[in-house]
């Protein structure tokens, strides 16, 4: 029978390392399991370790990384711990079956890490642009209670919502962009190269132009002999937009004005509604305090608005209050269901379920605003296509109907 260097934590921290005979690996991570550890590296006695690499090999904390590879990952690291794996081979074959090279060496680094002795929460914690707040403590909370198995489940499952959250959005927004950027790409070409020939006509005729033609010429013109500072004034701007964005009172400002759109604010609100019902259900459902679930959750919001309203939430709750009284107070970000389902929950001593349940609800109503929003949508754009095509064309066509007039 094979002899295995091992080592291995129990959930109070307690590290065990040594020597032990057994059938395989998944054998001894069992007989380790059944003692109250977890097994964390292990190889056959005798066996030379593979050369490791520096830190220094692998790319930076901040590269991108999808969710849909996090969530991947967390799933898999489950069932692989499910089924006996010690950790550190568990996280060699992920870095192996991850198509993101990236990703792959980020692994490959945590789990160097974790070879060292170190936990994996805290070895993912070294990227805190990979690994959000919410992932790092929710596998540091399974590494604690010795359910990391159950623990991951429930994260790839939460951030399997938030993906397909994200995914019914973007589909739904991707019509009304293309119908955008294609008017956008048609007015220039008219610019370009419809207009100055039109122009040339007016010219030689030497006819008073309305405003409206002189504005469409005037922009022609320089967008045909200015093109290039045009187009880095584009650049400029979109730059611009962008610092302002990422200052604190122009994230405030973005997210003011995008709650205060028709369609498009009621979906925010259910978004982040959904988010927070389901992440909160996670953390309950974990055994984080509530107040820490909401400081973690907090972080993890885009609106400045529902990420200030929770900091204060916690904040409240800490003195005493309910979270029910505080989102009723909040009437411009939260739907009142989502007070009275959160009363409901706390009452009953079942907020995690009920919280759960809540998120299944929003998540639906998003799915089902998505699906229409083309149709809603669409009228608008025509409306808005229809009032730029006749601009242009009775500022160009009126000119012209001028001069047949005085033939």
């Amino acid at each position: 029978m094979p002899v295995f260097i091992y080592s291995a934590k129990s959930i109070t921290g307690e590290v065990k390392s040594g020597s032990q005979e057994a059938g395989s690996e998944t054998e001894l991570a069992h007989a380790l399991r059944e003692q109250g550890f977890i097994l964390t590296s292990i190889h056959l006695a005798g066996q030379t370790a593979s050369s490791r690499k520096s830190l220094a090999d692998f790319l930076p904390s901040f590269n991108f990384i999808p969710l849909s590879e996090k969530m991947i990952f967390a799933r898999h690291l489950s069932i692989m711990i499910g089924a006996g794996l010690s950790m550190t081979r568990a996280l060699d074959i992920l870095s192996l079956q991850t198509k993101n090279k990236n990703f792959s060496k980020i692994i490959k680094t945590t789990n160097e890490s974790v070879k060292k002795g170190r936990a994996l929460a805290d070895s993912l914690d070294n990227y805190p642009k990979i690994f959000s707040e919410l992932f790092v403590n929710m596998v540091r909370i399974g590494e604690a209670s010795g359910n990391l198995e159950e623990t991951l489940k429930m994260l790839a499952y939460q951030m399997e919502k938030d993906y397909e959250l994200k995914s019914k959005v973007k589909s739904a927004m991707i019509y009304p962009i293309i119908i955008i950027v294609a008017m956008f790409g048609i007015g220039l070409l008219m610019m370009i190269l419809v207009v100055p020939k039109l122009t040339q006509i007016f010219t030689e005729i030497k006819m008073d132009l309305p405003l409206s033609t002189k504005i469409i010429i005037g922009l022609s013109d320089f967008l045909s002999q200015h093109w290039l500072l045009g187009f880095f004034g584009v650049i400029c701007l979109a730059i611009l937009g962008r610092f302002i964005a990422k200052t604190s009172s122009g994230k405030k400002y973005i997210d003011w004005a995008i709650l205060r759109l028709p369609i498009i604010g009621d979906i925010v609100k259910k978004i982040n509604s959904a988010r927070l019902a389901r992440t909160l259900s996670s953390l309950i459902e974990s055994s984080v305090p509530i107040v820490q679930g909401l400081q973690i959750i907090a972080g993890t919001l885009g609106n400045s608005f529902f990420r200030d309203s929770l900091t204060e939430a916690a904040s409240a709750i800490q003195k005493g209050d309910q979270l029910s009284k505080f989102i009723n107070n909040y009437p411009q970000l939260y739907p009142p269901m989502v007070g009275q389902m959160i009363a409901v929950g706390e009452e009953t001593g079942t907020l995690g379920a009920i919280l759960g349940k809540l998120a299944d609800f929003y998540e639906e109503e998003v799915a089902n605003i998505t699906k229409g929003i083309a149709s809603i949508i669409e009228p608008v754009l025509m409306v808005v296509i229809g009032a730029a095509v006749g601009f242009f064309a009775i500022s160009m066509i009126q000119p012209m109907y001028s001069i047949m007039q005085g033939v």
